[in-house]
């Protein structure tokens, strides 16, 4: 290792824990204003409005991106912008979340007055809470840092870094809160890889008649015209009282054709040559928990049934990998 790469190293790591020290200093002073934070954020009736200068701004995006992901409705707001021609953005039924370490940001400040006219609530993310910006807002939280982690303690990175996990921070306790759920962030998210990761049986199996379905004694013949006609591999096999009695597959064609003379298979019926007690489903499972099934048993379908055993749908492997689940 080179004298160069080993200071780069060191720097890399003091880097890192300068910012980790700043998140922990945050836990200890957690207080009754973060708890009134989330209570104002909670009764907001309207948007959620993250504004912020510079950096802050950056970490602002991110503030509003996260608590719009997670079910509430948040957006950014330039404060520059804001004070020439887009207060009209602010309603009195909103809650604004400002962030500026030091607490004096021109910009900010001149927001103020504002904001208290419009009579929308206000929170401030700020490294000194008796600032300017501190001692106006509704609530104040303090993320105050002992150093930055720029060698020079000028470039913000420590105070920004601290700034992004308190507003992490409010965004996951409100969505506690609130009871935002799995099938919520699903809903937010139906073309992310995580949204497809919560997606449920009911969203990719095959339904209706697109459900491939013989009774015990159907003939062979028709058994595997209903397979071929249905595309795939498989159909369930329907008991008297319509429940699901068992399933046949493309597999259990060919390794009844490996033991008997093919006559003798086309004269089979269903019942007689179905697999008993397959594996199933239920539509309000997760698809990634078919996916589950299916990788651990090597199947490439299951079945989906209702709480009384009968047949709902059919949710195959190819279906999982159209929707890039897999």
């Amino acid at each position: 290792m080179t004298p160069e790469t080993a200071t780069a190293l060191e720097l890399a790591r003091k880097v890192l824990r300068i910012e980790a020290a700043a998140i922990l200093g945050l836990v200890e002073r957690l207080d009754g204003e973060f708890e009134r934070a989330v209570q104002l954020l909670f009764d907001c009736r309207g948007r959620v409005i993250v504004t912020g200068m510079g950096k802050s701004g950056i970490i602002c995006r991110k503030i509003a991106a996260t608590l719009s992901s997670t079910g509430t409705s948040a957006f950014f707001l330039h404060p520059a912008e804001a004070i020439h021609g887009d207060l009209g953005a602010i309603r009195e039924d909103d809650v604004v979340i400002a962030v500026s370490h030091s607490g004096e940001t021109e910009e900010l400040i001149r927001l103020i007055e504002s904001i208290r006219r419009i009579g929308a609530r206000f929170i401030a993310i700020t490294g000194a809470p008796r600032s300017t910006l501190g001692r106006a807002a509704d609530v104040a939280m303090d993320c105050g840092i002992a150093e930055e982690a720029c060698p020079m303690n000028l470039v913000p990175t420590a105070s920004t870094t601290a700034a992004l996990a308190l507003g992490d921070a409010l965004a996951m306790t409100l969505l506690v809160r609130k009871g935002f759920s799995e099938e919520h962030f699903a809903s937010l998210h139906p073309g992310g890889k995580l949204g497809r990761r919560l997606m449920r049986v009911e969203g990719v199996m095959h339904s209706g008649d697109a459900a491939p379905r013989v009774d015990l004694a159907t003939p062979m013949p028709d058994v595997i015209h209903e397979m071929s006609s249905k595309r795939l591999g498989m159909t369930c096999v329907i008991a008297s009282d319509n429940r699901l009695a068992g399933v046949f597959t493309d597999g259990d064609l060919r390794r009844l054709m490996m033991t008997r003379p093919p006559n003798a298979v086309l004269t089979l019926t269903a019942g007689e040559a179905m697999t008993t007690n397959p594996l199933t489903i239920r539509r309000d499972a997760l698809a990634v928990e078919a996916l589950r099934i299916m990788e651990t048993h090597k199947i490439t379908s299951v079945v989906v049934v209702d709480e009384r055993g009968m047949v709902e749908g059919v949710v195959q492997l190819h279906d999982l990998w159209r929707t890039q689940m897999i």
